[in-house]
C-alpha cells in the first residue's frame, strides 16, 4: 500500500525553452536543406523532451521503503523526518549541508525533507529531498516508521 507518491519533474518551463532547438537546427542546416534542418530541429526537441521526462524522479513512501528515485532504505533504518521550507530549506541544500548525506535535489522545487538515518553501519547521517509537499512527505515517512529488532528507533 503506498502511502506517499510524488514524481520530482524538472522546472516546467524546460520544454517551452527546448521549442529554440528547432529555429536553431533550422539556421544551421537551412544552406544545406531547410526540409533537413526542420527534420533535425523536431528529432532533436523529442529527444530533449524525452530525456526532460526521463530526468523526473520518484519519491515514494511504499511497503515498509522509502524509495527515492533508484534509492531505497527501509523505513525501520529511519529517524524522525524533518519538513524544511523557504529559506531554512535554502541553508539546508547549501551552507547547512553535510559532504555524506545522500541527496535528490530539483532545483526548481524550493523545499525539502530531511530524514536521519540511523543505521550503525551506513556512513550517511541523513537524506535530503526536495519537495513539493514536504509536510506531507514527512508525515507518510513517520507514520509509517517501524523499529527492526536490533536496531534503534527514535
Amino acid at each position: 500500500m503506498t502511502t506517499y507518491h510524488e514524481r520530482l519533474w524538472p522546472a516546467l518551463w524546460i520544454p517551452w525553452a527546448l521549442l529554440l532547438v528547432i529555429p536553431a537546427s533550422l539556421l544551421v542546416l537551412e544552406p544545406v536543406s531547410w526540409l533537413a534542418g526542420a527534420v533535425t530541429g523536431i528529432v532533436l526537441y523529442l529527444g530533449s523532451v524525452g530525456l526532460w521526462i526521463a530526468s523526473s524522479q520518484p519519491i515514494d513512501v511504499f511497503d515498509g521503503e522509502l524509495r527515492a528515485g533508484r534509492a531505497r532504505i527501509s523505513l525501520a533504518f529511519l529517524g524522525e523526518a524533518e519538513a524544511i521550507e523557504g529559506h531554512d530549506a535554502f541553508l539546508a541544500r547549501g551552507q547547512n549541508l553535510n559532504s555524506r548525506a545522500w541527496l535528490l535535489i530539483r532545483g526548481g522545487v524550493a523545499d525539502v525533507v530531511r530524514v536521519p538515518v540511523l543505521d550503525p553501519d551506513d556512513p550517511t547521517p541523513y537524506w535530503l529531498l526536495s519537495t513539493r509537499q514536504a509536510k506531507k512527505l514527512a508525515a507518510a515517512i513517520n507514520s509509517s516508521r517501524r523499529p527492526v529488532s536490533g536496531h534503534p528507533a527514535e
